[in-house]
Parts: C-alpha cells; sequence; structure tokens
C-alpha cells in the first residue's frame, strides 16, 4: 500500500467503509463554521484486524508527512495501538491505560496518540440516560463486544465521581477471548468494586441467553461493529430485551438489524432505544478539537448549532 502525500493540510478517517460515512459530507460544513482554512478529509480504509504492516504503514505516513495533521480511528483502535506503538512519540494516559488509539495528532514535529473515546461515550451517554438512572433501578450494563467503545464506555460508567449512579453489575461479551481477557485486566486496574463478567458468545444465541438474565432497566449495548462494519447482530430475533431497558446501537449507518430487533420490542418492553449519531457528532467532534487544536463546545447552543449542520447537510 502506498499514500500519496498531502497536497493542502489533510485530515484523516481511519476506518473500514470510510466513503460511506456521513463525515464526508459533514467534515467540509464543518470547516468552514469552526474557521480550518484550507483543509480536506481523506479516507483509509483497512480490513478489520488487518495486517501489523499494513497499520505501521498508515502510521509512518502520517507521521512523516508534513501536511498531514492526524487522524480519527475507528473499528482499528486496538489493533492499530498493538502494531504501532513503538511509532507513538508521545501517549497519553488514556490510551496507555486501554491500549488504543482512537485519535493521532501532532504538536512540535511530534505523533501522539490519544484515546478520545472514554470521553466522548461518556458525554454521549449522560445525554440520553435518564438521570440517576442506575442510583435508582439498580440496573446492570451489557455490552457486546470487548473492543474498544467497550473499554471506553464501561470505564465512564464505573468511575467512582459517579456516586451511586453506577452500574450494579457489568457483563461483556466477545466472539474471541483474547479482548475479554484485555478488557478483564483494565477492569481489575480500575478496582471499582462492580461486579463483571465476561462471557466468550461466538453464536448470536450465546448473547440471548445473557440478556435473558438481565434485570429490568438495563442498559445494552451493540459495539461489535455489526450492523456497519459486517452484516448481522449479535443477537437473534428470538432474544428478548429486558422490560424498561435501554437500548443502544452504536452505529447510525449502515444495515442496523440490532436497532431493527429493539425497535420491534419498543413498545412491548417498554424500551428507549438510541442510536450512535450524537456519539457520532461528540467522537469527531472531540478528534476534530485535538487535532487542529481548538475549543469546540459540548453542550449548549454553540454545540447545538455543531449538531444541526451535521443534521442537515446529511439530511437526517
Amino acid at each position: 500500500m502506498t499514500y500519496a502525500p498531502a497536497t493542502r493540510p489533510t485530515f484523516y478517517f481511519i476506518g473500514v467503509t470510510t466513503g460511506k460515512s456521513s463525515i464526508m459530507k459533514v467534515f467540509p460544513e464543518w470547516a468552514r463554521h469552526l474557521s480550518l482554512g484550507d483543509v480536506e478529509i481523506r479516507g483509509i480504509d483497512l480490513v478489520p484486524h488487518d495486517k501489523v504492516e499494513n497499520y505501521r504503514e498508515v502510521v509512518r505516513f502520517l507521521k512523516n508527512d508534513p501536511l498531514s495533521l492526524g487522524a480519527l480511528v475507528t473499528t482499528h483502535k486496538l489493533d492499530l495501538f498493538a502494531a504501532a506503538k513503538d511509532l507513538f512519540d508521545v501517549i497519553d494516559p488514556h490510551a496507555e491505560l486501554m491500549a488504543e488509539t482512537s485519535c493521532l495528532s501532532k504538536r512540535d514535529g511530534k505523533l501522539i496518540c490519544h484515546a478520545k473515546d472514554p470521553i466522548s461515550s461518556g458525554l454521549a451517554i449522560d445525554g440520553f440516560m435518564p438521570p440517576d438512572h442506575f442510583a435508582t433501578t439498580g440496573a446492570e450494563v451489557f455490552s457486546m463486544g470487548a473492543g474498544g467503545s467497550t473499554i471506553a464506555l464501561t470505564w465512564h460508567l464505573m468511575q467512582a465521581s459517579r456516586g451511586a449512579n453506577r452500574p450494579s453489575r457489568v457483563v461483556v461479551s466477545n466472539r474471541s477471548q483474547s479482548r475479554l481477557d484485555h478488557i478483564r485486566e483494565i477492569h481489575e486496574h480500575l478496582n471499582s468494586g462492580i461486579p463483571c463478567d465476561y462471557v466468550l458468545a461466538p453464536r448470536a444465541e450465546d448473547n440471548d441467553a445473557v440478556l435473558a438474565g438481565l434485570k429490568p432497566g438495563a442498559l445494552v449495548i451493540n459495539a461489535t461493529g455489526l450492523g456497519k462494519d459486517a452484516p448481522g447482530s449479535p443477537l437473534t430475533f428470538a432474544g428478548q430485551f429486558p422490560d424498561r431497558a435501554v437500548v443502544w446501537e452504536l452505529n447510525y449507518r449502515g444495515d442496523l438489524v440490532f436497532l431493527d430487533q429493539a425497535n420491534a420490542q419498543k413498545q412491548a418492553q417498554n424500551l428507549q432505544v438510541e442510536n450512535g449519531w450524537t456519539y457520532f457528532i461528540h467522537g469527531w467532534t472531540q478528534v476534530i478539537s485535538e487535532v487542529f487544536s481548538i475549543a469546540i463546545p459540548t453542550h449548549g447552543s454553540a454545540f447545538d448549532e455543531i449538531a444541526d449542520i451535521a443534521t442537515r447537510v446529511t439530511g437526517r
């Protein structure tokens, strides 16, 4: 793989099907709104769990190309970090703890690795969850997929600073054991006191079984990438959501079967169903803020204006 040097300041999106993302339409409008100047966005598509050398080649290119300013990383957060950790000049504390990167930026000639998901996922969760939901209901969290998003969002929900408003239990499932072992190590390091279960779930029926044992009010999350990066859902259509559950599909685009499954039970099970649109906005604005070294609001009328631009451009 070869990458053409940038001819003007360029911001990259490292993903799987980047050309289909709304960011390709939204970023130019945001750039004008935020007065970023003559900048462009380019996508870099890699297959999930790509070859180590492909990840290293991307990082070396970004590091050495003068007009390449930085990147947002999705899907490849853990794999890219593992493959190219030695190429980063600076690694922020969240990235070091979680062994992942969702953002690459440059300062004073140094390539910096950041993990922004703990911030962006926290902003999204706190934006849609009912106030004091966990404190008042004793609800659990079940996140399917043990990648970077689940690491980040469980880190946020397990923080002692949340007081009583934390899950009574956290359950994480994944199709491979190695990712479960990794997130278990992170949770043990946090020493939150919250019981955690790690379920090897190579089949959708395995996730159905976990779903059946959850208490009412649980937060149920699809963090697998299924529906966007690959077809399908981590659940079967026989899976039954608990009463009054909050169901969060992290994706906002693709054939979102998981979202369809939740909406089919919304009325009968009294579900609150959320997609990944606000997470998309927080995720991108946090990275843009870092790469371009500007302050971007996370709430209030100024943030609403940024969100409205994205909605208008995409017709959502």
